[in-house]
């Protein structure tokens, strides 16, 4: 058990500054802040976890989303043995599945001792059952979904002109990539190309009418099974994420496909660019009739703790 401890008492505490008045006819709703795929403050892909979200209505998670305007908020809405529901939102809407949430999610559990390190444990989101497993000080997430690829991508020169690069720099034709939420995985020739990214969002949104497709992760193989990447998202307005469990997941499953190799291990560095880096661990081993088990690992720290009045 963590000396850290979270009270699931939602009330406004006896010592708390805030004035009565202002909590009348309210409850409230702790959450801690993590950061996770990575082990220093400040670094990695913030995360807020609600961790007794039950009596939260839709409508309130996706307020408190964007009121605390990370990439990520994830709300547990159920708790047992071996077993924790959550929802996650953004702050334009909710997610079947990203990958720092339930990574920071399961890591988060066993620290404040709601799950042992030896029992696997199973993170029910939208997309489906997300088994956990936890190795040292890392949690370790199965893809609920398996490897989808798709030719039917961008082509060379709208990869070029979205991100302001030339076709040159653009070192393998751009496929698109799910494991419950679609990626355009476009592999840069070198690191310098990846730092010079200028994303255009109207180029963007031609190429691809379908908003929930401007989903853009960046690669440059840095080693054979090292990776430095980028991701941003026109969906609505365009954002680049620091840490993307969900884009890294489809990428070395496809890689991984074309390798041919039984069990690959993967390490994926993002964020660098924008002075967060993060640092996700993969694992993609294949079983027979080609069937492939992908697996997203990394750690996570708390670095807050706080409360919304609804």
């Amino acid at each position: 058990m963590s000396e850290h401890t979270l009270s699931t008492d939602n009330t406004p505490d006896k010592g708390s500054r805030l004035p009565a008045s202002q909590a009348l006819g309210r409850r409230g709703y702790r959450y801690v802040l993590l950061d996770v795929f990575t082990a220093t403050p400040f670094a990695g892909n913030p995360l807020a976890v609600f961790a007794d979200a039950a009596t939260l209505k839709d409508a309130q998670m996706a307020q408190l989303a964007k009121e605390l305007n990370l990439s990520e908020s994830v709300f547990i809405t159920a708790r047992e043995p071996g077993r924790i529901a959550l929802r996650i939102f953004t702050p334009n809407g909710e997610l079947p599945f990203a990958g720092h949430p339930s990574v920071g999610t399961a890591w988060l559990a066993r620290t404040l001792g709601w799950h042992d390190a030896d029992t696997p444990l199973i993170l029910a989101e939208g997309v489906g059952d997300v088994p956990i497993r936890f190795a040292g000080t890392q949690a370790w997430l199965t893809t609920a979904q398996p490897l989808e690829v798709s030719e039917d991508s961008l082509s060379f020169e709208q990869a070029a002109e979205i991100l302001g690069l030339s076709q040159a720099q653009i070192a393998t034709r751009p496929v698109r990539a799910s494991c419950g939420v679609p990626y355009q995985l476009i592999e840069l020739a070198d690191l310098d190309a990846l730092a010079s990214v200028q994303v255009e969002s109207g180029a963007l949104a031609r190429a691809l009418p379908a908003a929930t497709e401007r989903n853009l992760y960046l690669y440059v193989r840095d080693t054979p099974q090292r990776l430095r990447t980028r991701m941003f998202t026109g969906e609505t307005s365009l954002y680049e994420d620091p840490a993307t469990g969900s884009a890294a997941a489809p990428l070395i499953g496809y890689l991984s496909r074309q390798s041919g190799i039984q069990t690959r291990d993967w390490q994926i560095v993002q964020g660098v660019e924008m002075e967060r880096p993060s640092h996700i661990h993969g694992r993609v081993s294949r079983a027979e009739a080609n069937q492939q088990t992908i697996q997203i690992g990394g750690e996570a720290l708390i670095v807050g703790e706080g409360m919304f009045y609804v």
